[in-house]
């Protein structure tokens, strides 16, 4: 039996999803707190400020269903990989991936 190795891609998925959740929670950070400020009522008011908001609210949906999505496609893919291959799986793994 082929002796097993650490799987770089798998390896190489949870260094991005470690790497990947924190950038999301601060892009959903970023654009929530001026979406909460702009609600308040108190930075703007009338039509044109109905409309920004119209906006704001629909690219605030966009952004927080991408983060989502991002992640949960990693994590998906990263319990899906196997955490051990053969050597030689490996090897073609990294030449595939471009992988060190």
């Amino acid at each position: 039996m082929a002796e097993m190795v650490p799987n770089p891609l798998y390896e190489a998925l949870g260094d991005a999803l470690r790497r990947v959740e924190p950038l999301v929670r601060e892009i959903e950070q970023g654009i929530e707190a001026p979406y909460q400020d702009f609600r308040s009522g108190t930075v703007w008011t009338g039509p044109a400020a109905e409309r920004f908001d119209a906006q704001l609210a629909q690219h605030r949906t966009r952004v927080r269903g991408a983060g989502d999505r991002i992640v949960s496609d990693l994590r998906q893919t990263l319990a899906r990989t196997p955490s051990e291959v053969t050597e030689q799986e490996a090897r073609s793994i990294k030449i595939r991936y471009s992988l060190p």
